[in-house]
């Protein structure tokens, strides 16, 4: 059931990136609401799994995909809108190549839930940390569905909307800036820690006991 959910915010996904390329209409207001459905359904099917017991590898690895597919998708849908630099979603592909592959071989080889490898506080607590996950993906979608508003509102009614257009610019560029925070810095400790576990595991075992 979970996995169906995961599945079902892909094909909303679609319906999303479609609209957002029909000629303006109250159909991009009504858009905004159902790219907010695709993040609300990305919190729905952990619950789902963890209520009915389906929690998995798989389900865990399929949610992390999905997630990276509507944010990348987004970020490139923007990108081809004229609404970000193309740099931006380079940065999200560039991070979440290197760490999805880093979990990717962990899961292999440790067999755990790609949020249960993190071994510090600090970096439990930016990468598996319920309050980042959250923050993330509100983040994330706030950042999306402002970008998508705001340019509906100046296309739809320029007349009421167009002095705001200053602010609506300014708040936009400051919530994806942040975003491209956040994803760098709960990326940053997934890479040092295998770096550090991989240089250990290359120290030989006498100089360990020296």
């Amino acid at each position: 059931m979970a996995n169906l959910i995961t599945l079902s915010r892909l094909i909303l996904l679609i319906v999303v990136i479609y609209a957002a390329y029909l000629p303006f209409s109250w159909w991009h207001i009504l858009n905004v609401a159902l790219l907010i459905l695709v993040f609300v359904s990305d919190g729905l099917d952990g619950y789902v799994a963890r209520k009915r017991n389906e929690t998995s590898v798989f389900g865990a690895m399929f949610d992390i995909a999905s997630d990276r597919i509507v944010e990348l998708a987004m970020w490139i849908v923007l990108v081809d809108l004229a609404i970000v630099p193309v740099w931006v979603p380079l940065v999200f592909i560039i991070r979440g190549t290197i760490v999805d592959t880093i979990r990717a071989n962990q899961v292999s080889t440790a067999g755990q839930t790609p949020f249960a490898m993190q071994k510090s506080p600090l970096a439990k607590w930016l990468v598996a940390g319920k309050f980042m996950r959250i923050f993330y993906a509100a983040l994330k979608a706030t950042t999306f569905c402002w970008l998508l508003l705001t340019r509906a509102l100046l296309a739809l009614w320029p007349d009421i909307f167009g002095p705001w257009a200053t602010l609506f610019e300014i708040t936009g560029i400051l919530l994806v800036y942040l975003s491209v925070f956040t994803c760098i810095a709960r990326g940053l400790p997934v890479i040092w820690e295998f770096v550090y576990q991989e240089r250990d595991s290359l120290v030989p075992r006498r100089s360990r006991g020296k």
